[in-house]
């Protein structure tokens, strides 16, 4: 994927606060963000910026988990493996999405081409 010197540099903003980038094979024309055990995809906005690619997810070996209810309990799911989704893990998943939304968001408000 081809990024611009703006996409570039809000990656790196978001790297000083404490996302990495990372690559997702099965997501290629998707930018992977990873803190922690969670992990989101960004896509290029009409804006010039970057946006979320549909919800942040819990990774289980890496890989990127589905969320799914069993007899009445959210677990993230991947393969054979699952975890259960605690009110810890939900309260750390939601700060994970509030902080990038918040970074992507100040980024398409600030002034075309500006970094």
């Amino acid at each position: 994927m081809d990024l611009t010197p703006r996409q570039l540099a809000i990656l790196e903003r978001l790297a000083v606060q404490g996302f990495s980038v990372v690559a997702f094979p099965m997501y290629a024309s998707a930018v992977g963000i990873r803190r922690g055990e969670f992990a989101a995809f960004l896509v290029p906005a009409p804006s010039g910026t970057l946006m979320l690619q549909g919800d942040p997810c819990v990774l289980l070996n890496d890989n990127p988990a589905v969320a799914i209810l069993r007899d009445g309990k959210k677990f993230y799911v991947w393969k054979k493996q699952s975890l259960e989704a605690t009110p810890e893990r939900e309260g750390a998943l939601k700060e994970f999405k509030d902080d990038l939304v918040r970074i992507l968001e100040s980024e398409a408000s600030s002034p075309r081409g500006a970094v």
